[in-house]
């Protein structure tokens, strides 16, 4: 067991696949390095691939302009790329699943 402190834990909706992230990871980092898949492509907040809504917790973000108007932040989109969370979150993520599952939508 890792004496390596979590910033939180993950929890994705509708699939309930659940994953840690230390510090310094961002939402999509945990999660692949998990072993779950989440669209994504640049992984720097621009193409909006991994875009998905943020049901609670709270997240801050690693560049000042993360891809998002004033709406859709009010609306709790956020991009998982280069989203760091604050705490526990949970997000809807229709499209994850666990790697190596082979199926699903």
């Amino acid at each position: 067991m890792s004496n390596e402190p979590l910033w939180g834990h993950v929890q994705l909706q509708p699939s309930g696949l659940r994953f840690a992230v230390q510090p310094g990871q961002s939402l999509l980092e945990a999660a692949l390095a998990s072993g779950v898949h989440m669209p994504r492509s640049c992984r720097n907040g621009t193409c909006r691939a991994c875009m998905c809504q943020l049901l609670s917790g709270q997240v801050r973000y690693r560049i000042e302009w993360p891809g998002l108007s004033p709406d859709e932040k009010d609306e709790g989109w956020i991009l998982p790329c280069v989203a760091l969370p604050l705490g526990d979150v949970v997000l809807e993520a229709p499209s994850a699943r666990r790697l190596g599952d082979g199926g699903g939508t």
